[in-house]
């Protein structure tokens, strides 16, 4: 008996197909294609940002062209831009959670899009595409602005009515002990 011997219940030696080498790849971000991963950060920063840019060509336009009907166009075709990349961003952030871009079509729908922006990312390489870059610190700014305004508003919203009731209610006071001799 000088021929090896199989032993069945040895554990097999052969490579393993599921590992994935380029699961520590880092993509890169093309801000105006569908292709591509970005993080619920990044989403929120480049949402963020293109509401900015929005508003600031809204307003450039109409200071310069005024309220007629070329403002009225350049004004549409901004917010067609504007959606137009909003939906790019919805696919790449739906591709980051592992899910078809198909389903940037429910972003019409708030609570989704809110969804979207604290469900976590897919670990790793998905089949769209490799993990994407660490955030910058531009990106983490502009992702903390939004936040903020909102932060802002709903203290404005709670902190004006209660300034004003103060202010009414001192006014009244000195006008009450003004009419007293």
């Amino acid at each position: 008996m000088t021929e090896q011997t199989f032993n069945q219940y040895a554990p097999p030696i052969a490579g393993v197909a599921d590992i994935r080498p380029d699961d520590d790849r880092v993509g890169e971000v093309n801000l105006f294609s569908a292709k591509g991963r970005i993080g619920r950060l990044r989403y929120l920063a480049y949402s963020t940002g293109a509401w900015l840019v929005y508003t600031v060509v809204v307003f450039a336009v109409a200071a310069v062209l005024g309220t007629g009907d070329a403002a009225a166009v350049c004004n549409v075709a901004a917010f067609i831009g504007l959606l137009w990349f909003g939906f790019l961003t919805n696919i790449k952030r739906c591709h980051d959670m592992g899910i078809s871009g198909w389903w940037s079509i429910a972003s019409v729908i708030p609570l989704v899009t809110l969804i979207w922006a604290i469900k976590g990312s897919d670990q790793g390489g998905n089949s769209f595409g490799p993990m994407p870059p660490p955030n910058t610190w531009g990106v983490r700014i502009l992702a903390v602005i939004l936040p903020a305004f909102v932060v802002l508003g709903i203290v404005a919203a709670i902190a004006l009515p209660a300034y004003k009731g103060y202010t009414d209610r001192a006014r009244a006071a000195q006008a009450a002990q003004q009419q007293q001799p």
